[in-house]
C-alpha cells in the first residue's frame, strides 16, 4: 500500500531537495535563495532549467539524469504528487535536482533576473476557459521575462490540440523565434538531439499515446524586449479534459 498524503507531506518537510512556499504563506516568508540557487543549493554554475507544473516530477528527474551538466527544478503546488520525484532523486543521489512547491502564478518571486536558462511546460492544463491562466499566455511570458535569460528557451510538450494551437498563434503573433515544432512528436523528423531529449515519457503521456492522441511539441525563444500581444483568434476546444474525462463545456471554440 502506498503512502498517504499526510505521510508524504511529513517526508517532504525533511527532504533537503524540496522547498515549500504555497501562496498562503509566501507573503510572510521571504525566499532568501532567490538569485542564489547556484551557490546555496547546487554548488555549481551550471544552467538552471525549470519544469513548471511538474506533477510527479518524472520529467524533472529524467532530464537531470540525461543532462548531469545542468540543474533542474520541478515546480508544482501538488505536494503529494511531487513526493514521487523528490524521493527518487534523493534515493538515486541526484544532486542536480530540486523541487519547489508553490503556485506558478508567483514563480517570479523565487528566481532573480537571468537566473534561469530554460523552461519546460509538460502537459499543462490547457485552461480553455481562461487565457490568463494558460502557462503559455503572454501574462506568463511576462512573468518568465523577470528571471529567464534574454532569448531563453521555452519547451511545450502537450497532448492538447487547443493549447498547442493557442501557443502557436501566440508565438506567431509576437514573432518569437521558433527552433522546433511538430503536431505529431513520435512520427516527425526532428534533430537527433531533440529526439533524444523528447524520448522521456511520463505515466500520463503513455496513457494518452495509448488512447491514440498525438503528442505535440513546440520550442521557442523569449527575448526580453518587445510588447507581447495575445492572439485574437477562436480555437476549437479539445473534446476531453483529461484521461477518461469528458470536456467541461458545451462550447465548440474559445479564444
Amino acid at each position: 500500500m502506498g503512502k498517504g498524503k499526510l505521510a508524504k507531506f511529513a517526508d517532504m518537510e525533511t527532504y533537503e531537495n524540496v522547498f515549500q512556499y504555497p501562496y498562503s504563506v509566501v507573503e510572510h516568508v521571504p525566499f532568501e535563495m532567490q538569485g542564489h540557487w547556484h551557490e546555496q543549493y547546487f554548488h555549481n554554475d551550471h544552467p538552471i532549467v525549470l519544469e513548471l507544473g511538474c506533477g510527479k516530477g518524472e520529467y524533472t528527474v529524467e532530464l537531470a539524469k540525461l543532462y548531469p551538466e545542468m540543474n533542474f527544478i520541478g515546480v508544482d503546488i501538488k505536494g503529494a504528487r511531487m513526493w514521487t520525484g523528490a524521493t527518487q532523486a534523493l534515493n538515486e543521489g541526484l544532486k542536480n535536482v530540486a523541487f519547489l512547491r508553490t503556485n506558478i502564478e508567483i514563480i517570479d518571486r523565487f528566481f532573480a533576473e537571468d537566473e534561469v536558462q530554460e523552461i519546460w511546460l509538460t502537459f499543462s492544463d490547457p485552461q480553455m476557459k481562461n487565457p490568463r491562466k494558460r502557462l503559455t499566455s503572454t501574462y506568463f511570458m511576462e512573468r518568465y521575462r523577470h528571471f529567464l535569460v534574454d532569448g531563453g528557451i521555452i519547451h511545450l510538450k502537450t497532448d492538447s490540440n487547443f493549447l498547442f494551437t493557442y501557443t502557436r498563434y501566440m508565438v506567431e503573433k509576437n514573432a518569437l523565434p521558433v527552433d522546433e515544432m511538430t503536431e505529431d512528436l513520435y512520427h516527425s523528423n526532428l534533430s537527433p538531439l531533440t529526439t533524444q531529449l523528447l524520448s522521456i515519457q511520463t505515466y500520463y503521456e503513455s496513457m494518452w499515446i495509448a488512447r491514440g492522441l498525438n503528442i505535440k511539441y513546440l520550442k521557442w525563444h523569449l527575448p526580453k524586449a518587445g510588447v507581447l500581444e495575445e492572439p485574437d483568434v477562436e480555437i476549437e476546444l479539445d473534446d476531453y479534459r483529461s484521461y477518461h474525462r469528458s470536456k467541461r463545456s458545451s462550447l465548440d471554440k474559445a479564444k
